[in-house]
């Protein structure tokens, strides 16, 4: 033997703590409520199992035990095992976080109130930590879990398909909704893939929470109970007397909140009770197969509970199970009354005959013991009681007998043993007829006082063969057509029928309503259906029987016309199909499921032609044109850019610019590039108040540069003496900068927070700026992190306008670059140009030959 290696170990035992993504979320969910968080955001990416996230708002984990929070069994729950009977925390083995560990990659990310900053830590799959750096989260801890089982390829296969996945993410809902129903000051949010799917806000009480979690219709169907005993108190909602049984019940027990000490358990005894009291108030036995929604709340005494039994933790032992139990009942018979169970109806009871065999014994023996007996018949009696305690003490064929009610009767000991035994004569009795032990043995001592006839331990019913037996199914057949069936000889089955069809359809819809129901019960209620069905409906699948009747008939036809065997006077199509058949190779399977298959297609009409419309063009008009617009507008041309036409596969468009030159037109990047100008220019980015303001000093702004800082513009005094700087090039960068001519000290209290990592670097970039390139205005003096910000604001905003630019649109387009951007800067903010030459139009008959004569030309300017 060999020891295994440690991380194999752990490997091992993890898996079997953590097993699917909502055993994660339990663990961490868990780790969050000791941790005495109100607010806990729960987070999945590809339904938990690329990325779990974890965020709450507790007290975080200190500096001190972040390098053993994931090692096994460290915990501040407990400190040894005495601790367990006085556990008031939800976890207590330290064995969560190291075992997400062992199967994903995890990252915490903390912070104390003591703490400046949050922590982010990485660890590997011992709980170590790999590294860590500083975060912007606040207050509380956020736990990643990634790759969850990247190295169980099995455990991962296993959520391979969309219904486990979506599965997986239901029962992390119904998770959160345990908690969020017993614990109403808990907020809980629930997100995949960046979509919200449930959340829970803070609620006053455990009806507000309910209401929140099941909706007001159900809650207004439930009743608040509470009772107390000795070391135990139960409370909670529970169905009302005779409500609604669709409001108050579902087919699963995802509804059925049990708690112990405010723990979710699954404890299948109390459940058991609620099921049985909550279903014996309606007649009908449908209530038997659902679970009453309700929420119960039972507190005991920690030590007299063992949670140590499970790596989830829902199922737990009671010291006092019974106690627990009785406590339980006796609350919901308080609630619906004492309901003895359903006792069959003695006049629907079956004949005795068709009883199965009865186990036990004639109590023959007892009432001759009842009786008084002579000193005569003593003898007989004795040897008749022998007789009985042998049937009961082994299997005899006394076992099988059917006694009738006229004759002797199977009673109970206890209720023999009841009766007064008093030595005094009391009325007589109707004296029963006397059982030999000759008659006892040859089966005649028991009579059917009808007819007369010895009663027969067994009756055997054979089946008449003249009555036909129905079933508990729609009886029509199911038919589809295959090809196989149309060779050769083979008969074809039937069509289905208008039943058939309508049972189809109908089933899977029964199952999804009724998912515990059986397959009688299924085919039951489909039939139920059926007659109950309307005529239009019933006309619907009677169409459709009646298609594939014809489909049928036709081909069947086909069939019975390429058989051997057809006459010969058959058509000359059938002919040469036969021919055909009989060409075709043994392996023509596929080729035949084709063609049976096969559709007949409809004819597509032609589409109707395009309405079009010769338009002449004449190169000497659109000169002369040219020239017209030339001679109005001067001596040089028309100058500027004006919109010829809109080119609708690329978007673009048509410009013509100075009256010679065609170029194309980019709208989208003219208007990042006018964007991005008038926000370097006007744009002033909001700062947001410093908890702690920074203290600025030459050492950390550089000499010349804090000298700059002093002497730019400042704003009017402050009633308590201080000045806050208001030069733009400051305050259009999210810098607000004050001055304490009492300290003598120069602090920036407000930074914009919209810019990532905006700080002391960045307000030395802007003072380089004026102190270096002599920037005197507000776009020369932006720092790089606000300017690449700018820009992206510019390509969002860009992005919002619509696609389609009409011509006057495009106008004014080219009319506000001119006047911002002028003639010369004709580039976006990627430094691609939005307006490109394409080609000259020539101005005289010869410039128009030369272009005719160099295509190449032409083809390079396209």
């Amino acid at each position: 033997m060999k020891q295994l290696p440690a991380d194999t170990v752990r490997l091992l035992s993890s898996s079997q703590v953590v097993t699917s993504v909502v055993s994660v979320v339990k663990e961490l969910m868990e780790n969050s409520l000791d941790a005495g968080a109100s607010s806990v955001d729960v987070k999945l990416e590809n339904f938990g199992l690329d990325r779990t996230e974890v965020r709450d708002n507790g007290c975080g984990i200190k500096a001190a035990d972040a390098p053993v929070m994931a090692v096994r069994h460290f915990t501040s729950k407990i400190s040894s095992h005495e601790d367990l009977e006085r556990l008031e925390t939800y976890g207590f083995r330290g064995e969560a976080l190291g075992s997400i560990c062992a199967v994903a990659e995890v990252t915490v990310t903390t912070k104390t109130e003591e703490d400046d900053v949050s922590t982010q830590y990485t660890l590997d799959s011992s709980g170590g930590i790999v590294s860590q750096r500083p975060s912007h989260l606040g207050a509380g801890t956020s736990v990643s879990v990634a790759k969850l089982f990247g190295k169980l390829p099995v455990r991962r296969q296993f959520f391979s398909s969309v219904r486990k996945r979506k599965e997986e993410v239901r029962k992390v809902q119904d998770l959160l909704m345990a908690f969020a129903v017993i614990k109403p000051e808990l907020r809980l949010t629930l997100a995949h893939n960046k979509v919200v799917v449930w959340q829970k806000a803070k609620v006053a009480d455990h009806r507000s929470a309910l209401v929140a979690t099941l909706g007001a219709s159900t809650v207004a169907n439930l009743l608040p109970v509470h009772q107390e005993q000795q070391e135990m108190v139960l409370d909670g909602f529970l169905p009302k007397p005779g409500a609604d049984l669709s409001l108050t019940s579902s087919s699963t027990s995802d509804k059925t909140f049990i708690f112990i000490n405010k723990r979710p358990v699954q404890q299948k005894d109390i459940l058991k009770l609620l099921r049985r009291h909550h279903s014996s108030q309606y007649p009908d036995d449908a209530a038997r197969h659902r679970f009453p929604v309700l929420l119960l709340n039972i507190t005991v005494c920690p030590s007299s509970l063992d949670v140590n039994v499970t790596p989830d933790k829902t199922q737990v032992l009671l010291h006092n199970k019974e106690a627990v139990l009785a406590a339980v009942e006796a609350l919901l018979v308080s609630l619906y009354g004492f309901r003895p169970e359903k006792q069959p109806d003695p006049e629907k009871q079956p004949d005795p005959e068709t009883l199965p065999p009865a186990a036990g014994c004639v109590e023959t023996g007892q009432k001759t013991e009842s009786r008084k007996v002579s000193d005569d018949d003593a003898g007989q009696s004795a040897a008749l009681q022998r007789q009985a305690s042998s049937c009961s003490s082994s299997s005899s064929m006394a076992d099988d007998w059917i006694v009738n009610q006229s004759g002797f009767s199977l009673c109970d000991d206890e209720a023999t043993r009841s009766r007064p035994q008093s030595a005094e004569p009391g009325p007589e009795e109707p004296r029963q007829p006397q059982v030999s032990a000759e008659a006892w043995s040859r089966g005649t001592a028991l009579t059917d006082p009808a007819s007369g006839e010895p009663l027969r331990p067994v009756s055997i019913h054979r089946p008449d063969p003249e009555v036909k037996r129905s079933g508990n199914a729609i009886t029509e057949k199911r038919a589809a057509v295959t090809p196989y069936n149309m060779i050769s000889s083979r008969a074809l089955k039937a069509p289905p029928s208008a039943a058939s069809l309508f049972e189809k359809e109908i089933r899977s819809e029964v199952l999804m309503e009724r998912p515990a129901a059986s397959l009688q019960e299924v085919s039951a209620a489909v039939q139920n259906r059926w007659e109950n069905l309307g005529d239009e409906g019933r006309k619907r699948f009677e169409e459709k029987a009646r298609k594939s009747q014809d489909l049928h008939d036709q081909r069947t036809r086909l069939a019975a016309a390429a058989a051997p065997g057809a006459p010969a006077d058959r058509p000359l199509g059938a002919a040469k199909l036969q021919a055909q058949k009989r060409k075709a190779p043994l392996s023509n399977q596929q080729l035949l499921d084709e063609l049976f298959s096969a559709q007949p297609q409809k004819k597509k009409k032609a589409p109707p032609p395009k309405p079009w419309q010769p338009l002449p063009c004449s190169m000497a008009v659109l000169r002369q044109r040219l020239r017209r617009l030339s001679a109005q507008s001067g001596a040089t041309g028309p100058r500027g850019l004006h919109p010829v036409g809109r080119l609708a596969s690329q978007n673009a468009w048509l410009i013509l610019c100075g009256g010679r030159r065609l170029m194309l037109l980019n709208p989208f990047r003219a208007e990042e590039a006018l964007l991005f100008q008038r926000l370097q220019q006007d744009h002033i980015l909001p700062a947001a108040r410093l908890q702690n303001p920074l203290l600025l000093t030459d050492r950390n702004l550089g000499a010349a540069e804090f000298e700059t800082l002093c002497s730019m513009e400042k704003g009017a005094a402050e009633p308590d003496g201080s000045v806050f700087f208001s030069d733009p090039r400051l305050v259009a960068n999210g810098f607000r900068i004050k001055l304490s001519p009492a300290e003598r000290h120069l602090e920036a209290t407000a930074v914009a927070d919209c810019v990532p990592f905006l700080g002391l670097e960045d307000l030395k970039e802007v003072l380089t700026a004026v102190l270096r390139r002599k920037a005197a205005t507000v776009p020369q003096s932006r720092p790089l992190k606000v300017t690449n910000y700018l820009k992206a604001e510019a390509v969002r905003l860009a992005r919002q306008l619509p696609s389609d630019l009409c011509g006057e649109e495009v106008e004014e387009l080219l009319q506000r670059t001119e006047r911002r951007l002028g003639g010369t800067d004709r580039t976006c903010i990627h430094g691609r140009l939005f307006l490109q030459h394409l080609a000259d139009v020539p101005s005289t008959q010869q410039e128009a030959g030369a272009g005719l004569t160099a295509p190449s030309n032409t083809h390079s300017a396209e």
